[in-house]
């Protein structure tokens, strides 16, 4: 008698902690892919949002540097940028504020090193986020199909020995159907790990683009011109902004 076994079959014939190991699995898999596919549209956004740097110092002032940022929400550039004015106001009291404060007492280099260092520090937490979901899912799914394996050869060799028959139709099945979840735990673990290493690399291109950007800022809020740009990178000073 022919001997037929797949995914079907094994959910059908499994016990309870069979399919309860294929659900986990299944969501484990749905889990990555959804963080895969939104951490990738939000890189290619990054990414297009840093092609606009270029443009930003070559405005004709602060204004319209932002425009060329772009108004987009989130976009860690124009937010640096923002907070770097912001900071740099404040020192200089241009923001109305009439009583003094205790960390007044910084100068505009280390005021505006504290206010682009916080931002990047948000953005990194923020682009990073959900990563964990990936590491987690490449290191325990192949261990939880290996479990799953286990267990369905264990419930195969009992239900062999009951039957008192030993021939390889009868054990070539069972063995084969709980080596699907071995199986199925690579499927999941795969693409997960593939996906966190690419997302990794591309968040650390980001990251350089943004902290260069800062270095940039920094010494344009103290100086009044881009490290290394001359006169060609330099735009009006913060009061014509």
């Amino acid at each position: 008698m022919e001997t037929s076994f797949g995914l079907a079959h094994v959910w059908n014939e499994g016990d309870w902690i069979t399919r309860s190991v294929a659900l986990l699995l299944l969501g484990m898999s749905l889990a990555s892919w959804m963080v895969m596919i939104v951490k990738a549209l939000d890189l290619r956004r990054h990414r297009a949002q840093a092609q606009q740097v270029e443009g930003f110092w070559h405005s004709n002032d602060f204004a319209e540097g932002l425009d060329k940022l772009g108004a987009e929400e989130g976009n860690p550039f124009r937010q640096l940028a923002l907070q770097g004015r912001d900071a740099t106001r404040h020192v200089l009291h241009q923001d109305g504020q009439s009583k003094p404060q205790l960390h007044d007492t910084l100068d505009v280099s280390d005021w505006v090193t504290r206010a682009l260092r916080n931002t990047t520090d948000d953005f990194t937490a923020r682009l990073q986020g959900g990563l964990a979901v990936l590491a987690s899912v490449g290191s325990t799914a192949p261990f939880v199909g290996l479990f799953g394996t286990v267990w369905g050869i264990y419930h195969a060799l009992l239900g062999i020995g009951a039957a008192g028959q030993a021939t390889i139709d009868k054990v070539a099945g069972p063995i084969g159907e709980a080596l699907i979840m071995t199986a199925l735990g690579l499927a999941v673990a795969i693409p997960a790990v593939l996906g966190y290493n690419a997302l990794v690399r591309g968040n650390k291109g980001v990251l350089h683009k943004l902290n260069r950007f800062a270095h940039d800022l920094h010494a344009y809020f103290v100086t009044g011109a881009r490290v290394g740009a001359g006169g060609e990178g330099k735009v009006v000073p913060m009061k014509k902004a």
